[in-house]
């Protein structure tokens, strides 16, 4: 008798106690979302967000003292033509004794007036850290408004990183309700469908939704370990939804299918737990292969590449988890619901439908054929295509996406939109820090007054006839020069302003003190540190990411070969889903298409991100197929067979997950983050591309040339094939007859 897999165990205890599987699932949901909610979220600070030069630029500037603040901006205009200067007086009079008064603010600077005289600038700046602003920004805000009311003859609007900031905010989550009301009818309508009916339609959403409550809490104790970063929860929703049905999906096809294969003989414990023994080992796999593949992310050093790594680890374990233990008790239980209804219609003396799983239709017949007819034509041809998509993100342009890319529907980004016009050298600030001996104080302000000359003189700064913006600590060691440009944060101009000021002025003035310090931050510097960054840590992700796909693969079918071919698969379809981002979102041609404004380049976080989950998400469909293939074979059917036998098998539930995948991640490329829309569109791109090129074209040709050198260096599947010969010596030739015998799972609850 066969030792039975902790799998399979698991899975026949749940069958043969439903009930306290079903109570002790919903426990564990509530005992999540309590201890999260009882512990709170511990929200990263902008200590964890430091990267390169400007990271340390910060940490000099914080501590003492002279950090960039948050500041808003209240800006007061007429509705049309010019300003009148006592109303706009009396305004600006009233809006800083109201801003004046709030704990939240630390001052009110003197109005400025633009270039045209038509619009005044009064500048707000905040108390307390960036983490807070957007807790502190709505008092203002309040007072604003309030402020507008008093004039109702003027326009008071206020701008700034706090107001923009929470917008976006406020943004993200009314988009993630349009996704969620996008996503779950289509999920809905996929997975009626598959199964034909209402009551299994649940089943899958039910495990996905109660995953992904259980991970939130979850989440919030993990925050404690590594601060979030506020992309976590998307993550779990996005990955959470796609692999919780997914797996659910898997698991009742292969449920039904030992159903329609034992024709009523067979109860629903003995058939689930024959679903348990290939399907539920098939998910322990797949989602070890996504969890390892996502703890990639953590070699990045990033905390918001840690918050998404954490997110997606929980929701795929979680998800694992209700798929091999709730799971097999539900479908006992609706098992046991659909036999009773079966004998009350046989004792009535009615007809009652066979037990039956459908085939595969002609469409995928027609899928198939090429890969079966002409396997190295179809073959080369593909590998070609999609190598001809992958081509494009050789010129992939990695930007850091700031402010400028927010979406205009923001109140704030209109109004940071008139306070550009009227004020164009606010749009971006680098911020000097040098520090020094409190000897050399008067030295270093010196050298950066010659700083800011030099600057003024390179049509890459804003201009300005004010004194130089310097500001010192207590202990005058340390010492800021703000200064400004007029360009976006992801143009060359912003860059090229940076590399002046940090190759060319600082050496040049500050840079020749004895015994100094400096660096230089900001949003700009905050951005092209990061990309380095990132660009830094890309060969190392993609090599560990290697690595794990031909380890993970080897493990779980015992052959080189099959782990070879999954890791250059991977990079095929992460090749072509970068080539089709770069095409879509680098070029203007869909910005009308899409809804968004081009960065002339890839947000710098997508490909690193898209590596990672992809190359887990890949593994779903190659676990599952390859699962197929791997299973007639150990029953002695020849390999050309069982590739197409496995992948014709696989198909309906393979493009299902697929559908509802790509139903999941296209809706976030209706988001306004650019980021996010980027996101979704690479994902949902990668997963269509893996189902339907990858799976059903270059995987069956590359398995069909091949041959039994597949599984090499293991010979389970010879020995198998000749076990199979010395029982079928006759005329009778598998290619001649449908496939027969026993499924591994069954065989496997049968000796249990």
């Amino acid at each position: 008798m066969r030792k039975r897999s902790v799998t399979v165990r698991v899975a026949r205890w749940s069958a043969l106690h439903p009930w306290r599987a079903i109570i002790g699932w919903l426990v564990f949901v509530v005992l999540c979302l309590g201890g999260g909610i009882a512990a709170g979220m511990n929200s990263a600070t902008s200590e964890d967000f430091r990267v390169g030069e400007a990271g340390r630029a910060e940490a000099l500037a914080t501590e003492g003292g002279v950090q960039l603040r948050s500041t808003e901006q209240v800006l007061i205009r007429a509705e049309s033509g010019p300003l009148d200067k006592a109303a706009a007086d009396a305004a600006v009079k009233d809006v800083t004794a109201r801003m004046k008064a709030l704990p939240e603010v630390a001052s009110v600077a003197a109005p400025v007036p633009s270039a045209d005289g038509r619009v005044l600038r009064v500048q707000v700046e905040l108390n307390g850290s960036e983490q807070d602003d957007q807790k502190n920004v709505p008092p203002l805000q309040a007072q604003t408004e309030e402020a507008a009311k008093a004039h109702p003859d003027l326009v008071i609007e206020e701008t700034g990183d706090a107001s923009v900031s929470k917008g976006v905010d406020d943004q993200r989550n009314e988009d993630l309700q349009f996704s969620e009301a996008i996503t779950l009818p289509i999920t809905l309508i996929t997975l009626a469908v598959v199964f034909g009916s209402v009551v299994m339609v649940g089943v899958p959403l039910l495990l996905a939704i109660t995953s992904i409550v259980a991970t939130m809490g979850l989440a919030m104790l993990a925050s404690h370990l590594l601060p979030d970063t506020g992309v976590g929860m998307s993550m779990i929703l996005l990955i959470g939804m796609a692999v919780g049905v997914d797996y659910t999906l898997f698991y009742l096809k292969r449920e039904r299918e030992e159903r329609a294969r034992a024709g009523g003989r067979l109860t629903s414990e003995v058939l689930v737990e024959a679903a348990a023994a290939t399907a539920g080992r098939a998910i322990v796999v797949s989602g070890l292969a996504v969890i390892v593949s996502t703890t990639a992310l953590f070699l990045a050093r990033d905390v918001i590449f840690d918050s998404l790594a954490t997110g997606t680890i929980l929701v795929v374990a979680v998800a694992v988890v209700s798929s091999v233990t709730v799971l097999p008790a539900l479908l006992v239980k609706l098992g046991h619901r659909a036999e009773r209804r079966r004998a009350k219609r046989l004792a009535r003396g009615k007809s009652v439908r066979p037990y039956a799983e459908k085939e595969p239709g002609r469409v995928w017949n027609a899928l198939l054929a090429p890969a079966r007819k002409r396997p190295a034509l179809t073959l080369c041809l593909a590998a070609l295509a999609m190598v001809g998509l992958a081509l494009p993100a050789l010129d992939m342009n990695l930007k850091n996406p700031a402010r400028d890319s927010f979406s205009r529907d923001i109140e704030a980004m209109k109004g940071y939109d008139r306070l550009l016009d009227a004020f164009p050298e606010q749009r971006v600030r680098h911020l000097v820090v040098v520090r020094a001996d409190a000897s050399q104080a008067a030295d270093v302000r010196k050298a950066l007054t010659a700083l800011d000359r030099d600057a003024e003189a390179d049509p890459l700064f804003a201009h300005s006839s004010a004194a130089p913006v310097l500001r010192s600590s207590e202990d005058r060691r340390t010492t800021t020069l703000e200064l400004n440009t007029p360009h976006p944060t992801y143009s060359e101009k912003a860059e090229t302003s940076l590399a002046h000021l940090r190759d060319d002025y600082l050496p040049a003035t500050v840079g020749k003190l004895p015994g100094v310090e400096t660096a230089v931050t900001g949003e700009v510097p905050r951005g092209m540190d990061y990309v380095e960054h990132q660009n830094e840590k890309l060969p190392l992700v993609l090599g560990f990411l290697l690595l794990m796909t031909f380890a993970m693969t080897v493990y779980a079918f015992r052959s080189v070969v099959l782990g070879l071919l999954s890791a250059v698969l991977n990079l095929l379809s992460v090749g072509s889903a970068l080539g089709l981002l770069v095409l879509v979102f680098q070029g203007h041609w869909a910005e009308g298409v899409l809804n968004f404004d081009s960065l002339d380049g890839i947000s710098s976080r997508v490909p690193l991100f898209l590596f990672v989950i992809l190359f887990g998400l890949s593994m779903d469909y190659q676990v599952f197929v390859v699962s197929r293939i791997r299973e007639a074979a150990l029953n002695g059917v020849p390999t050309r067979r069982a590739v197409l036998d496995g992948i014709a098998s696989s198909a309906k539930v393979v493009t299902s997950a697929a559908i509802v995948m790509v139903t999941v991640f296209a809706s976030f490329v209706m988001l306004h983050i650019l980021e996010m829309k980027q996101m979704g569109f690479v994902l949902a791109a990668a997963v269509l591309l893996d189902a339907f090129v990858i799976r059903v074209m270059i995987l069956p040709a590359a398995l069909l040339l091949l041959g039994r050198a597949t599984w090499w260096p293991s010979g389970a599947i010879r020995r198998a094939e000749a076990r199979a010969a010395a029982r079928h010596t006759g005329p009778e030739r598998y290619a001649e007859r449908p496939l027969s015998g026993q499924s591994e799972g069954r065989r496997v609850a049968q000796n249990g």
